[in-house]
Parts: structure tokens; sequence; C-alpha cells
């Protein structure tokens, strides 16, 4: 069963670069899309997605408060934090808001495919 997964960017060129290296991967698929965590709200609680890949530094909402949110309007959702800062207290934050994972945009691909599944795996055990 493939990992239903929603994308949150506010950077289009982000995400569709996402969107197309996660499309290569046959056990994902990229049910939806949100540009702000305001907006992921509403899309998660509707789609319902396994995992979520959230940025951090967003306009109107940002990842963690959309995280936290997410997490307790639809706790079967796992949270991935995407973030340009990859230092203690940004993962602490991003942890306490319930994130399963924060992974540097700098290391997206083997780090993020990894906590991408082993996220999907932990929510549905």
């Amino acid at each position: 069963m493939a990992i239903r997964l929603v994308l949150v960017d506010d950077q289009p060129a982000v995400r569709q670069g996402l969107r197309m290296r996660l499309s290569l991967e046959p056990d994902i698929l990229i049910v939806g899309e949100a540009g702000d965590g305001e907006s992921s709200l509403a899309l998660v609680d509707g789609l319902r997605p396994d995992v979520v890949l959230m940025d951090i530094m967003m306009p109107r909402m940002d990842g963690i408060a959309a995280t936290k949110a997410l997490r307790q309007a639809v706790p079967e959702c796992a949270v991935v934090i995407l973030s340009l800062h990859d230092d203690l207290v940004t993962r602490q934050r991003a942890r306490a808001a319930g994130a399963f994972a924060c992974i540097a945009k700098q290391e997206l691909d083997k780090l993020l495919l990894e906590a991408i599944r082993q996220a999907a795996h932990m929510e549905r055990a």
C-alpha cells in the first residue's frame, strides 16, 4: 500500500521539486499540496494522508504551529518537518510540536525518504 503524502511549502518551486523527486518512489503517492500551514489544516483533515511533509518557515502559520494543530486534529497523521536550519533548538521545537522528524533541506534525498517511510510505518502500527 502506498504512503499517502501531502506537501506543505510556501515556495511553489520547492513543492514542484519535491513532487517530481517523490513521484519517482513507487511506494509514495502525493495526494495534495498546500502553500502555508493554515491552508494545510483543512486539506489534511479532508484527505487524511499518512504523512505531511511540512516546511518550517511559512507565512500565515508556520510549520511548528501547523504541526501542533495537525497532530491534535488528525493524530494518526505523521508530520515530517523540513528546515533550512539544522540546529538543536529547531529540532526540539519540531519534536515538541509533535513532528516525527526534522530534516534539513540540505540533506533531502536519503534522510527524507527514510523519515517518510519510518513515519508512515510508525503511524500505521
